[in-house]
């Protein structure tokens, strides 16, 4: 199973980690991890391009994890509104998605979240 706890800071949403295999076809040949990866790439690819902004993100293949957080989408670190409200919505937009497939994947998919400042 995967789990994906979001990280929230102030109600905004700024990051996410993913730790585990989803279990849902053998390692490297698995379309749900995928899915995952293909979707976290293009979060970071969105902030770091699209919108400009700087992304801080691991990748632990040993151990299944990956973390992904943005300090643009907080306002004690970014001035500009529109940079805060696009690379935070990208984030609660793949919370949404995420939830989404839990109907379909609920026990492959583990979401959460967690309220605590940026670290």
């Amino acid at each position: 199973m995967t789990k994906i706890t979001f990280f929230r800071s102030g109600g905004v949403f700024y990051g996410f980690e993913e730790t585990g295999h989803t279990g849902y076809g053998e390692s490297g040949d698995d379309p749900l991890c995928a899915a995952l990866s293909a979707m976290t790439m293009f979060i970071i690819n969105t902030i770091e391009i699209a919108y400009s902004s700087r992304v801080d993100y691991t990748v632990d293949e040993g151990a299944t994890r990956i973390m992904v957080r943005s300090k643009a989408a907080l306002p004690e670190f970014c001035d500009d509104e529109i940079i805060r409200y696009a690379v935070s919505g990208i984030f609660l937009a793949y919370y949404y998605q995420l939830r989404d497939m839990l109907e379909d994947y609920g026990e492959y998919l583990d979401i959460g979240i967690v309220d605590r400042d940026y670290e």
